[in-house]
């Protein structure tokens, strides 16, 4: 029988592994071949060490939780578009030049973008 810490780190990972879109926690304890129980337990002591986040939801008539991962590992795709990848100037760039980061109109307005579009990645309107 795994250990307690093992399940966990199974849990997070399979919770991690579902990105935005998150898991249902009745659905994670299948995965795990746990009960209800201890895949409750599980889930509460991953949102206790903020790990994860629950939220209440309607599924199939019953309410149970869908579970999020607090954090998402990066990824190559969320700096592709980066105007400093392909800088002219990314030799010369450094915060105590005049070329920097904090005075980069391409770099400024990347952010931007990405701040705009952030609640859209997440699902939200």
């Amino acid at each position: 029988m795994p250990k307690p810490n093992d399940l966990e780190q199974k849990a997070l990972q399979l919770i991690v592994n579902s990105g935005h879109e998150g898991i249902l926690q009745s659905e994670l304890w299948h995965k795990l071949g746990a009960s209800s129980r201890e895949g409750s337990r599980i889930a509460i002591k991953l949102e206790n060490k903020g790990l994860i986040r629950r939220e209440k939801e309607l599924q199939n008539g019953r309410w149970t939780y869908r579970l999020f991962p607090k954090r998402l590992p990066a990824s190559m795709d969320s700096i592709a578009d980066c105007p400093c990848l392909m800088c002219p100037d990314n030799s010369r760039c450094d915060p105590s030049n005049v070329i920097s980061p904090q005075t980069c109109e391409k770099l400024t307005d990347w952010l931007f973008t990405i701040a705009k579009n952030y609640p859209k990645a997440l699902g939200d309107s």
